[in-house]
């Protein structure tokens, strides 16, 4: 069965870290009109969050770039995300969804993003090409 959209939101932000909590509070605001709690707007706030950072840690390396922001949300009170960047993709997928491993070797990242968006979702997933750019799909449903 395919669900029908109740109501959906794009957001374009430049990859400035300032701009992180911008994207956690614009999401969970749209998330709102499905009246979650506070424990699931937290845990949609942190994946947002994480994968905003990843975008612009890893995606864009140090350089200037655009964050595509998708969200819908359905009768059935779920919502999906999905963020992509247009920065360098990830070669080695795989080892990039491991938790610890962090592609970034200043020892500043704990490696985990993946893993707690993961965790904090119903379904995630990822894909990404090389030199292209990734995108990450996450879907919570709100009980």
């Amino acid at each position: 069965m395919i669900k029908k959209p109740r109501n959906t939101m794009s957001l374009v932000i430049d990859s400035n870290s300032v701009n992180e909590s911008f994207a956690r509070y614009a999401v969970s605001s749209f998330a709102a009109q499905l009246d979650p709690s506070v424990s699931e707007i937290t845990d949609l706030r942190t994946v947002v969050s994480e994968a905003v950072t990843n975008c612009i840690i890893h995606g864009y390396k140090g350089t200037q770039g655009k964050i595509f922001i998708y969200a819908t949300y359905y009768d059935d009170r779920s919502i999906k995300v999905k963020i992509r960047d247009k920065g360098c993709g990830m070669e080695d997928l795989e080892l990039c969804m491991k938790p610890f491993y962090s592609g970034d070797t200043s020892g500043e990242r704990g490696g985990m993003g993946f893993t707690i968006m993961d965790s904090f979702t119903d379904k995630m997933t990822v894909t990404t090409k090389k030199g292209k750019g990734t995108t990450v799909t996450m879907t919570k449903r709100f009980r």
